[in-house]
């Protein structure tokens, strides 16, 4: 009975790392709400443009922000 316990945390334990493994990436770029703000804004303006919100709250940083152009049409130019 002793030695139940004792396998039920080392298998939660292993279930978390198996977890925390399958959250990391692969390519050592950094994840969460922060990072894809970062990139949208200098995808944004590369583009000539300004990342600005949306009324919406979703917790995606691609939902809730929108990247108005405001540079010279691209289709407009020689």
């Amino acid at each position: 009975m002793t030695h139940r316990p004792l396998l039920t945390l080392t298998l939660a334990g292993l279930a978390l790392a198996a977890a925390g493994c399958a959250m990391t990436p692969r390519d050592g770029a950094p994840r969460g709400y922060a990072a894809d703000l970062e990139r949208l804004r200098a995808d944004c303006t590369a583009r000539e443009g300004i990342l600005t919100p949306t009324s919406s709250s979703t917790g995606r940083a691609e939902t809730d922000y929108v990247c108005e152009l405001r540079g010279p049409a691209t289709r407009l130019r020689d």
